[in-house]
Parts: C-alpha cells; structure tokens; sequence
C-alpha cells in the first residue's frame, strides 16, 4: 500500500504526509487537508468487520490512512486506549437503528476522535524539544473532549475558547474543572466568533514561534476516527451489500464529512441526511445552489449545532470537485446534481425538536438530547419523503444527561447521570474571560506561551 499524501482545499499550500497534517492542524494557505487519493474498503473487509470489538475495527479502517507512516506501529494500542466504552446500536423500529455515540468520558461523539487525536499527538510530539499548544473553538462537546483528552498529557498544552452564553452548564463543567495543562477561556461572543479567533491566530505570523495546533474538525486528525462508526454500524446491522441512509446532526459537518469519506471509502451508503437546526446555510445552498453564511449564527437548544459556516464545508466542496475557501466564498462549483443525489438535507426548528423528543419518548421509549432528536426528525422526513424502506441508522451525538433542563421540561423526569458527568457536579471551576478581540486573545497566547 503506498503511503498517502494530503493536499489543501485552497489548492495553494505543498502536499504533506499525515504526520504533518495532522501536526500543521490547518493548512498554511488557510485550507483545510484531505487524503489523496482516498483509500478504498473491499465488500470482504466489510464482511469481515462482523461482530468484530470496535477497537479492532477502528484499528483496520485507521490503518487505510496510517499505512507507512510512524503511528502505525503503535495503532493497535492506540485503539485500544481510546475506545474502551460501548457503541451501541438500537434497535428502534422496523430496519430503524439509533447508533449512540455517547459513551464515552465526556458523553459525547466528540471523544471518539479527541482520545485518538490525543494518543496520535502524544506519540509525535513525544520527543520534541518545544511544548506543543492545541487551540481549539468549541459550541458545546468539542471543548469537554478535547480538554479530557489531553489533560495531563507531557510536552502539550491545551486552549478551549467557548461562548458562555451558549454552552450548556454541565457542558461548561466538564471543561472549568480541569486544571493543569488545560486553559479555558470564555470569549464575548458566538461560536463563530471563537473559531475565527483560532483560525487567525494559526494564520498570524507573529506567532511562528509558538507550535500551534488544532483539535478542531478543521484538523484531518479528527475526521480520520469518525469515519471509523459508520464502518462499525454498517458492519454489524447491514446484510451482504445492503444500502444503508445515515442521518447526522450536523453543525460544523465534522461528523458528517467522516461518512461522507467512509461513503467514498466505498461503504454502501446510498444517501446521507444532513439534519441542520434552525442554521439552515446548507440545506439552502442544496435547495437554491447559492451559499450565505448565517452571521451572527442562530442559538437553538442543540448548542452544538449553532454554526453559521461550517468549517467543513470547504471539505465537502472539494469532494464534489469545487472549491471554498475559507471565508465560505465559492471559486470552483461543485457537482450540485451529484450532491443532490447523494446528501439530503433539511433544517428541523426549535419547537419540531422538542415535540421529536417527546413523541419518540412516547411511541418508542426512546430517550434523545436535542442534537439527536434533530437527527431523528431529519430521518423521519426523509422516510416519509422518499418512501423508504431499507435500513437507516440515526445517530445520537451527545448524553441526555447534559441536557437535563430541556428533558426534565419535555419528559417530566431527569435522566440517569453517566458516572463521569456525576463526578464533577461539585467541583470547583475555573476559566478566563476576555472580549472578541484579536489583540486581546494574542495578548493572552503570547503571555501564556511565548516564553
């Protein structure tokens, strides 16, 4: 197997090996890395995943993309440490399954990739001579993952900026109770807001000589293991070949860029429902073929979900042969037909979320947060839309738990703590706060760094 190279969605930066994609985080002209070519997964592999531990499957898929490279040797491990929680696949109704994501230390799908990120990370950066600094934005679990992820990890340093205002509070704990190498910083501001801090803080030239890098999905690092779950579902719910539609609550379309790359992996995924909240950019985009980003992004209940641009569009973009850079702008349009025919999209409001969360509790006993309860509405209308018949997985993205507010409002009761969440409830917390300011986040890296 030849080792692959990644190449920028700006189309203007040199090819990298993995390792340094996964290091650089973003590219140098601003775009985002994606894998040339894109390895392949045979119907045998497929087959062969049944019944199989997540962790040895995460370690098969993985290696598509680690091949010859220096965290091959260490992969089987790696997988091993990262996923040891369950992945479990509901049955609902009928060929309807709910894949939920949320058990692992922070409750979220976004452990999946930060506990490999932070194993890849700590593999490569184990012999430097200069500490490492991840930046990350967060609209919710991103945050709690990252932080979590690399707490207490040698030679690396970890910045979470979030909007307080738009974070749930057990959200908000799961990343102030952490201390030591892990800094949280509220920003004045949106989540926008704090993703475009981060980005400009990685285009700033003037912070060269701090090594900075991204746990956020801008980073290839956090899309290599999300395209690992949907191999996993497939694997175990799909027969010989049988097409399966996924539908995935999508903000910064992270998580939904990793089925799109397990689809081109060859995975028989026939159609992906992009389930959006009242940020509805990209379903009008596939509806009207004109792309506006949303500023400021619209607050809804699925916080996490609150992004007017997602950052992984530019991704999906150049999959379909155009080109985004990263201010949302189009130079190059896509194959919109071949969009059509393989993503759906659809925006699920406010009030659409909450009466999802209460029928499913009330037909199924099936118990969402509102991010999953967007997924699961998303699905219905494409079922009803469609017709169809065949099997279909939606996926659940974060804990009930943190979201009891909503849930106890909806369903009249709270749902049952996961030990990890119940942990903090008491402890102390701990984070700066600062404006939506370039020069005062600079100020703040090159007096916490720049020694």
């Amino acid at each position: 197997m030849e080792r692959l190279s990644f190449y920028s969605t700006n189309k203007n930066a040199p090819e990298v090996t993995v390792e340094q994609a996964l290091i650089t985080g973003q590219a140098p002209d601003q775009g985002l890395y994606m894998p040339k070519p894109i390895p392949q997964l045979t119907p045998a592999e497929i087959r062969g995943m049944k019944n199989q531990p997540y962790a040895k499957i995460a370690r098969q898929v993985l290696l598509k993309y680690l091949k010859n490279s220096s965290l091959e040797k260490s992969l089987a491990e790696l997988c091993e440490v990262a996923y040891n929680f369950n992945v479990p696949l509901e049955h609902i109704t009928d060929r309807r399954y709910l894949m939920r994501l949320d058990r692992g230390p922070t409750a979220s799908f976004k452990d999946f990739a930060a506990r490999a990120m932070a194993q890849m990370f700590s593999i490569l950066h184990k012999d430097s001579d200069k500490e490492l600094v991840i930046l990350t934005a967060t609209s919710g679990d991103t945050g709690s993952a990252v932080a979590n992820a690399f707490f207490g990890i040698p030679n690396i340093q970890v910045m979470v900026l979030f909007p307080p205002d738009e974070v749930s509070t057990r959200q908000r704990k799961q990343m102030t109770t952490l201390d030591k190498n892990v800094t949280i910083v509220g920003v004045n501001g949106k989540f926008d807001d704090c993703q475009a801090l981060v980005k400009k803080a990685f285009s700033d030239n003037s912070l060269s000589y701090i090594k900075l890098s991204s746990a956020n999905s801008i980073n290839i690092g956090r899309l290599l293991p999300q395209i690992v779950y949907y191999v996993y579902a497939y694997a175990q719910l799909a027969e010989d070949q049988e097409p399966v539609v996924f539908s995935i609550p999508s903000g910064n379309f992270g998580n939904m860029m990793g089925a799109v790359l397990a689809k081109k992996m060859n995975l028989p995924i026939s159609r992906i429902v992009i389930s959006t909240n009242t940020n509805d950019e990209v379903p009008n985009y596939l509806h009207s073929g004109i792309y506006k980003k949303i500023v400021p992004s619209r607050v809804c209940i699925s916080n996490a979900m609150n992004v007017g641009h997602p950052s992984n569009f530019a991704r999906v973009i150049d999959i379909y042969g155009g080109r985004m850079d990263e201010t949302g702008l189009i130079h190059q349009e896509p194959d919109l037909e071949k969009m059509r025919q393989e993503l759906w999209a659809i925006s699920i409001g406010e009030e659409e979320t909450r009466v999802t969360i209460r029928s499913a509790w009330e037909k199924y006993k099936l118990l969402l947060e509102p991010h999953g309860a967007v997924g699961w509405a998303g699905l219905e209308h494409f079922i009803r839309k469609e017709k169809y018949q065949g099997l279909t997985i939606s996926v659940e993205t974060a804990h009930p738990a943190k979201f009891p507010e909503e849930i106890e409002e909806l369903l009249s009761f709270s749902p049952e703590l996961p030990r990890t969440i119940a942990e903090i409830e008491n402890k102390k917390e701990n984070y700066l706060n600062i404006e939506n300011d370039y020069q005062v986040f600079h100020k703040l890296l090159t007096e916490k760094y720049g020694k």
